[in-house]
């Protein structure tokens, strides 16, 4: 992550917040403004520039104002998210008094989604917590560029191999070469196929985290295919100004109603903003998501989907605050 000064940081924070409110560009006098910076506008517009500088801001006209990036809202959302608000923290003692009451799961999972949805605005996703299968241990891996698209292959023995194919990241394709003698070193001098992800060197960050991914999901991580899951708040998605397109939101509509297991990302909890997303339909959007276990050691998530400009301390606390209660309901 870039290395940014105080007031950057701040300068980043506040945009952030007046367009996921306002869904409009902002400037340097409207922040200074609206939240009282004690910076002249001459200072902000010096921040908001070096911003756009490292692509954390763009400017979507040359008149106008700037909005974040995706990279933008990854920085935010790992280095700069403030508490949740208000509504997050009385959901959290709401479900702190809650009971297994309910006649089946399928009726407690259906009440905390309309929950989550009535909440944020966005579409939940909660799956039925399942026993997560074995992989054999993972022994080689090849990476294989095709166009804009990534072939991972992925080798757990003479008979047992997986393909996985996803969206190749802008830039990353020279990293590729390197990545991959760098997971096949760790997978030969590694106990039990594990890859040391922390000594990932940093110049394949971009790379490594879509690898990440693939082999996390591969482990038992992420969601098995035919996995039961309840969604609520489809409507208030489509309500988003964000996809007033409808065209641009069916192939997220399909897999929600078809798939909707994939609509979660391979590690457990994590945020997935943009095309850090493995699945194209969510290029788009951003996915909260926060992992809870069953007594009998089932995983389940929970899951919010949006558009990558949401509100993401409340959509993060919230989904925490639902999987740790499911958690301490099923235990």
């Amino acid at each position: 992550m870039q290395a940014l000064s105080r007031r950057q940081q701040e300068v980043l924070g506040l945009a952030v917040r007046h367009y996921v409110d306002t869904m409009e560009p902002v400037g340097s006098r409207t922040l200074v403004r609206r939240f009282g910076l004690p910076a002249s506008p001459a200072t902000v517009r010096s921040a908001m520039g070096a911003l756009e500088q490292q692509g954390l801001l763009t400017q979507p006209h040359t008149s106008a104002g700037r909005v974040p990036s995706q990279q933008g809202y990854r920085l935010y959302v790992d280095q700069l998210l403030p508490a949740p608000g208000a509504a997050a923290l009385q959901l959290d003692r709401e479900l702190a008094t809650l009971s297994l009451q309910w006649p089946a799961l399928d009726d407690l999972l259906l009440h905390l989604g309309r929950r989550l949805a009535d909440l944020t605005g966005l579409l939940s996703l909660i799956t039925r917590p399942r026993q997560p299968e074995r992989q054999p241990q993972l022994q080689a891996l090849r990476l294989v560029p095709s166009g804009e698209r990534l072939l991972v292959f992925l080798v757990h023995g003479a008979t047992h191999t997986s393909s996985h194919n996803l969206r190749l990241p802008a830039g990353a394709e020279p990293e590729l070469p390197v990545l991959e003698r760098w997971a096949n070193d760790q997978l030969r001098s590694a106990a039990e196929g594990a890859i040391a992800w922390q000594q990932l060197p940093r110049e394949l960050a971009t790379s490594g985290r879509l690898l990440r991914q693939v082999v996390d999901a591969r482990s038992g991580a992420g969601p098995a295919p035919g996995q039961h899951a309840v969604a609520s708040g489809l409507g208030k998605l489509l309500a988003q100004p964000d996809f007033s397109r409808t065209a641009s939101l069916r192939p997220l509509v399909q897999l929600v109603e078809e798939e909707p297991e994939r609509v979660l990302g391979p590690q457990p909890s994590a945020v997935w903003i943009g095309d850090e997303h493995p699945h194209a339909a969510l290029a788009a959007c951003a996915v909260v998501q926060a992992a809870y276990r069953s007594g009998d050691g089932g995983v389940g998530h929970v899951a919010l989907i949006g558009p990558m400009r949401m509100a993401y301390a409340t959509a993060t606390a919230a989904v925490r605050s639902v999987a740790s209660s499911l958690q301490r309901l099923l235990s």
